[in-house]
């Protein structure tokens, strides 16, 4: 058992806790070793029923981790503030903040300045709504940057299970980032106290600790009896200290409190007492805690209360314009709660504070305080409490807390506040505060002309986070009369999008015709159909393809790019002729008309939300496809460039990512190709699995593997992905069923493999597609079928050919002549293949240059060819090809 030590009633939590002191003292102590190769951070997680002494712990890592010199942040969640957004982890960074003057903390930030910085208030938010995924990266990364500065650094984070959404989301992704930093994460939580969106991520940071959650126990009979004795006189009998261990469970909050009542009242320790316990324990919690309080005063009750509605940021001076009470009048009931240990003065070593600041002595206490309040007394003290925030320039968002606490009452300028405060929230990334803070307004309810104005922001609010609710909001407010113009042009949109983004593309499509059919001629009508064709676009399978193609040209033919409507139906005209396998001098015409001098036109950036990523990256997609990899990797590399600015860490990075990756495979840098795609596949798992932007980076990583050899693990990614049915309804490239029909051949399973190709042969039937290097199925199926069907593999070889020559690229010609080549023997193989690679040789395909090299050394039994070839592979990094060129020189059959 810990021994006692002076003091130790107010210590009496760190009694039995030698083995959560001894590991909290090994983790300091890794984190201070310089000679120790494991230096890197740690976490630890102590969790525990209230007043078990987890705070006494987290005190206690703080003097064990400052007497070794380390540099310590804390903070603390709130029952009443957790739906104040980065509540937590603003009070964690207080200390370097305060101690950092704006230029320092821009230099230490660097490029995550601007995106962490409205986040954590030293900065005004920019125009554009944020990303809550990019600012969450961003926050990891500057306190990953001021850990560096601080090292080595402990942070604690007392009650968790009551941080704000936001913290948690950070914490979750901190934590993984802990063996690269000097830091030490200690949290303190209890359990079951999370709410439904906190506990998964209160459990995955728990899980990301390398030692289990340690779960404090209370004080044993004998630890009781010896505190009870220590703090009341060594007088006390052993049936005394017994009930004393009996009434409170061993809990060491309950018992210091307690013991704490029995020195007031001056209670005889001895068993004639003992019964006497039970009342003075009922006084200190619960019910017994407010009649203490009510016997200290009316005032003092009065400014209690208000203590509780402010939750933080108590002084003397907001709870008397709360309580309405004289400066005087506060400070006197400040002093008695301070005296009766219901308030206090924060410890100075744990947080900085404002001058006369109070915070309540437990949480517990806050906690019996808050609910005594009469429950119609709590709201009206609520309102006020928003009218002082508001009133002390804090702003509409510091506001919010209070007003979602107050009934509706029809009342429009709470509608407007709420409005205000939710844009307030999504310009520093916090849409699910925004979120709140809206259905709040729509619960008053708003006015009718402005009612669907409401469900409007609510659906663009959740739009990043949530398709499914933007859908339902999104709908609601387009059923209602109040939008009309150009912001009911722009929700028809944004649920489309939302459609999109929820898997429900042939729904997006109805949405967009049956609004622009009610619509005259004009902007609005021509924005919502080049939106049915970017949609129609990227659908996978359409019955009216053909159609929809035929009105395309249609529309386009009179287009000469003087607007961004008509730019937008350029772009998806030249994917639309990608797709089709039209001529690629067409497709790249198309495409160039769409710029103005080379550059993306004002408002269609990467990061405008008229129109969409879609619609850009139909652009990136035709410029790599057919050739034009320079103009598509400075496309590709400027949307990059863009999100990772204006910190866009979620779906669109993710495709920005996969899309230069598909460039770097085209190019045959297949390293630098699975890099990109395998950080990719990364951000789009954190969006959610099985979504349409989740396919491209994984049919792009898993067809690079295989163009390296690495079928192996080019089936390990497709098994721990799920790379099977069912498909998304958009098109996917590279092409779902040419990629896995590939990997089924390489892994040996023929005829499913040939199945697969199949499958694409329909698909590409029915939607009148027939690029073939977008989805080069008929090459493989032609290889596959070589033996069992020769006429059929002929067949296919020459259709192949027929095609690539209408597409007409270096690539698309070379690639079809090493179809038919792999079809031949004897010369005539060898003149196909000399053929590819003289095509090859004049693309930017490196890797398929390559393997052309290779196939026509073996072919013609070249030793020159094949060292060409084996220098290609390598510097693609073709392992499969590099073996297969090296194994033919190693036997040197006829070689020449």
């Amino acid at each position: 058992m810990t021994q006692a030590r002076p003091g130790a009633a107010a210590s009496a939590s760190l009694w039995e806790r030698d083995a959560e002191l001894a590991a909290l003292t090994e983790a300091i102590d890794a984190l201070r070793d310089d000679s120790s190769p494991s230096w890197a951070g740690g976490l630890l997680v102590f969790s525990g029923v209230a007043g078990i002494g987890k705070t006494a712990l987290l005190a206690e890592a703080r003097r064990i981790a400052e007497r070794r010199g380390c540099t310590v942040w804390s903070a603390r969640g709130g029952e009443t503030v957790r739906s104040v957004p980065f509540n937590v982890v603003r009070q964690l960074l207080q200390p370097a903040l305060v101690s950092l003057m704006p230029e320092e903390a821009r230099e230490y930030l660097g490029d995550w300045y601007d995106v962490a910085g409205p986040a954590l208030g030293i900065t005004d938010p920019g125009e554009r709504q944020a990303d809550p995924q990019g600012v969450c990266d961003g926050l990891v990364e500057a306190v990953s940057r001021l850990a560096e500065r601080e090292w080595p650094l402990v942070l604690l984070i007392d009650d968790a299970h009551w941080a704000d959404q936001e913290t948690l989301q950070w914490l979750a992704a901190f934590v993984e980032r802990l063996d690269d930093l000097r830091v030490l994460v200690v949290v303190a939580r209890r359990p079951g106290d999370a709410t439904e969106e906190g506990a998964p991520l209160l459990e995955a940071i728990a899980a990301a600790a390398r030692r289990p959650t340690s779960t404090l126990s209370a004080l044993t009979p004998e630890a009781t009896a010896d505190l009870t004795r220590i703090t009341v006189g060594t007088h006390a009998d052993d049936p005394f200290c017994r009930e004393v261990w009996a009434v409170t469970g061993g809990n060491p909050y309950e018992t210091v409190e307690l013991l704490a009542k029995v020195q007031d009242s001056q209670l005889d320790p001895v068993e004639a007492s003992a019964a006497e316990l039970r009342a003075l324990n009922r006084s200190a919690r619960g019910n017994g805690l407010v009649a203490r309080l009510e016997g200290l005063g009316i005032e003092a009750t009065r400014f209690a209360w208000a203590a509780a509605i402010l939750g933080t940021g108590i002084t003397v001076d907001l709870v008397a314009r709360l309580a309405t009470m004289r400066r005087e009048e506060a400070t006197r009931c400040a002093q008695l709660l301070s005296a009766a240990r219901i308030l206090t003065e924060p410890d100075p070593a744990t947080r900085q504070s404002e001058d006369g600041e109070l915070e309540f002595v437990h949480p517990l206490i806050a906690t019996a305080v808050y609910r005594s309040i009469p429950d119609g007394l709590r709201t009206a003290m609520h309102g006020i409490a928003a009218q002082v925030v508001t009133d002390s320039g804090r702003g509409a968002a510091a506001a919010s807390r209070h007003l979602l606490e107050v009934h509706p009452d029809d009342d429009e300028e709470l509608v407007e506040q709420m409005r205000e405060a939710a844009r307030e929230h999504l310009a520093v990334g916090a849409p699910d505060a925004a979120r709140r803070c809206l259905e709040r307004a729509l619960l008053e309810p708003p006015l009718p002309e402005v009612h669907p104005h409401v469900l409007y922001e609510l659906g663009c609010a959740t739009l990043l986070t949530s398709p499914a609710t933007t859908i339902e909001y999104l709908q609601a407010a387009l059923a209602m009369r109040g939008l009309e113009g150009d912001v009911r042009v722009d929700a028809v949109y944004r649920l489309s999008q939302a459609l999109l983004h929820n898997d429900q593309l042939d729904e997006a499509i109805r949405t967009v015709d049956a609004e622009a059919a009610r619509l005259p001629e004009g902007p609005g009508r021509m924005r919502l159909r080049a939106v049915h064709y970017i949609w129609e676009g990227i659908l996978a399978l359409h019955e009216g393809s053909a159609e929809g193609s035929s009105g395309l040209k249609e529309l386009v033919s009179s287009c000469t790019g003087r607007d961004n409507s008509e730019r937008v139906l350029l772009i998806v005209r030249g994917f639309d002729a990608l797709t089709r396998g039209e001529s690629a001098e067409e497709v790249v015409e198309f495409c160039d008309r769409a710029l103005v001098n080379g550059r993306l036109a004002p408002g269609m950036s990467w990061t405008d939300t008229e129109w969409g990523v879609e619609l850009l990256l139909m652009l990136g997609c035709s410029y790599i496809y057919t050739d034009r990899l320079d103009r598509a990797e400075s496309l590709l590399t400027e949307a990059l460039n863009a999100y990772t600015a204006a910190g866009w860490s979620g779906g669109h990075l993710a495709l920005a990512h996969a899309f230069v990756g598909m460039a770097h495979r085209r190019r045959g840098r297949l390293k630098e190709a699975e890099r990109y795609l395998r950080d990719s596949l990364r951000l789009a798992e954190r969006v959610g699995r099985g979504l349409p932007l989740y396919w491209p980076p994984l049919c792009g990583l898993i067809d690079t593997l295989i163009a390296a050899g690495r079928h192996d693990e080019a089936e390990q990614a497709a098994g721990q992905y799920g790379f099977a049915p069912p498909y998304p309804n958009t098109i996917v490239l590279p092409d779902i069923h040419s990629v896995r029909g590939r990997l089924l051949l390489a892994t040996g399973r023929t005829k499913e493999g040939i199945n697969e190709l199949e499958a694409a042969e329909k698909a590409a039937a029915a939607r009148g597609r027939h690029n073939v290097v977008l989805a080069p199925w008929a090459g493989d199926l032609a290889r596959a079928l070589a033996t069992e069907d020769p006429r059929r593999a002929t067949e296919l070889a020459m259709t192949v050919r027929r095609q690539a020559e209408r597409f007409g690229t270096d690539t698309a010609i070379g690639e079809a002549l090493r179809v038919a080549a792999a079809l031949e023997k004897g010369q005539r193989a060898v003149s196909l293949y000399a053929q590819a690679v003289t095509y090859l040789e004049a693309s930017p395909c490196a890797y398929e240059h390559a393997a052309a090299r290779v196939e026509y050394g073996i072919a013609a039994k070249s030793v020159a060819e094949l060292n060409r070839g084996l220098t290609l592979a390598r510097s693609c990094g073709a392992d499969g090809l590099v073996t297969r060129a090296q194994d033919a020189l190693d036997q040197g059959l006829g070689l020449r």
